[in-house]
């Protein structure tokens, strides 16, 4: 078994250690900035997609609620009698009442998805390398 012994002190093995330590931890805080920044790019572009297809939506749900409104509003109304049917305060109500669900569903929904943003990959790195310097001071 051949085994070559380092020509290091202790001091210089400590400063090595110091300086080796200061550069990971600087590497790490470059690869947390990059990860946030990517997640930040991310949020922004599924923000603006979001709020792009919330305003085609909010349109196309006004003129279907109407569209409804109308079809219950008509329902049971004999040909000639005004006052029969559903009516149109009544049609109103039940329209409103369901999309405020389904709104309110689709509210929780995005915001629990929205919840998770935490840099995992750069969490997961300074976990290993706090492990690798403890096993190496031992």
């Amino acid at each position: 078994m051949n085994q070559t012994t380092d020509p290091r002190t202790v001091p210089q093995l400590l400063s090595d250690l110091a300086r080796e330590l200061t550069t990971l931890f600087r590497k790490e805080g470059q690869l947390i900035r990059a990860e946030l920044s990517e997640k930040f790019s991310q949020i922004q572009v599924g923000a603006g997609s979001a709020l792009a297809g919330a305003v085609i939506l909010l349109v196309s749900l006004n003129v279907l609620a109407a569209a409804l409104i109308a079809a219950l509003a008509a329902i049971g109304r004999h040909p000639g009698d005004p006052t029969s049917g559903l009516g149109v305060g009544w049609a109103s109500l039940i329209v409103g009442i369901v999309l405020a669900v389904i709104g309110a569903l689709l509210v929780r929904k995005g915001a629990s998805n929205m919840s998770n943003l935490t840099p995992e990959r750069t969490a997961h790195q300074v976990a290993q390398d706090a492990n690798l310097v403890r096993e190496q001071v031992r």
